[in-house]
């Protein structure tokens, strides 16, 4: 889920109000969620609150019910979010001039999924270096004018996609508890979007990175922070039988990476000069406008996990 709401402040400025300069038109057929700050001033979310609530919550009953009755399942949800991934970063890379080659992405994507899932980390490992070597080959026939360039692009959208994704399913690969942990991660990811989005929105003044991601407030990422361990706390203990001090470092791990994973999207974007990276959910923006925290936070969720509640088997 994307944190790029969860820090998100309403910083004096930022939006324009009814009747000033450079207020923006009301949304056709749209009404805003209606939220006031302590002294009682009406905030602005910017979106059509409810209709991105219920696609979130669409998505997640999908993610659910692919892991709890079969967890091999989920291999075809990240499959699918490989596909729709990799279709929007062709698409952003095309319109900057760089081809990129999708059939050894999305064959060698595809594969990652399943090595991660069955293999373990010594198979996605494998994987994903064959992967690289037949990506760096096929661009070979297109000759030497954009070398570096395009195959610079398909290693980016390798890793940053299919391989970030793979993490996920050695989460849920995990024996006897895989699918508590990967419930606990996206239970803490989601925690993190919703305390600092609160908290953005209702007490954020001071930014946090102008330069990226102008609605950033550090008091939307502080709701984020006891969002996130408190969720933390809670999920390794009830659920992975782990002492709360796991729960708390997970949560604070989680949270530092899904920010520093939607800076990074924010970035993408701004350097593809583009608002969103599609239209996949409706109030929602494409795929990896929800999934950016996921992907940088996946990793980091399970090096905290199989480092401080190792399993055997």
């Amino acid at each position: 889920m994307s944190n790029s709401e969860a820090t998100e402040g309403i910083v004096p400025g930022d939006t324009p109000q009814p009747g000033g300069t450079g207020a923006a038109p009301p949304e056709d057929g749209a009404k805003r969620f209606a939220l006031h700050k302590p002294d009682g001033q009406p905030v602005r979310t910017g979106r059509n609150l409810p209709l991105a609530i219920g696609s979130g919550v669409a998505l997640g009953a999908i993610v659910l019910l692919a892991i709890l009755p079969f967890p091999p399942a989920f291999i075809l949800i990240t499959s699918i979010a490989v596909l729709l991934g990799v279709r929007e970063l062709r698409r952003a890379f095309t319109a900057r001039g760089i081809e990129m080659s999708p059939i050894p992405v999305i064959a060698g994507g595809l594969v990652i999924q399943a090595a991660a899932f069955f293999g373990g980390p010594v198979w996605l490992v494998g994987s994903l270096a064959l992967t690289a070597i037949i990506t760096l080959s096929w661009r070979l026939r297109g000759g030497a004018s954009g070398y570096v360039r395009d195959s610079a692009a398909n290693l980016f959208t390798l890793l940053y996609l299919p391989f970030l994704l793979s993490t996920w399913l050695l989460l849920l690969a995990a024996p006897e508890d895989g699918q508590q942990r990967l419930m606990a991660f996206i239970i803490v990811t989601i925690s993190s979007d919703i305390g600092g989005y609160f908290a953005g929105i209702l007490f954020g003044r001071h930014k946090m990175a102008p330069v990226i991601s102008p609605n950033k407030t550090w008091e939307g990422f502080t709701g984020s922070v006891l969002a996130c361990m408190t969720a933390g706390a809670l999920t390794v203990h009830f659920m992975l039988d782990g002492p709360v001090w796991v729960g708390i470092v997970l949560g604070a791990a989680v949270v530092l990476a899904a920010t520093v994973g939607d800076l990074i999207e924010s970035l993408v974007k701004r350097d593809f000069g583009i608002k969103d990276m599609g239209r996949f959910m409706p109030g929602h923006g494409g795929l990896l406008d929800r999934v950016d925290s996921l992907l940088i936070a996946g990793p980091v969720a399970w090096v905290v996990l199989a480092l401080l509640l190792p399993v055997s088997g």
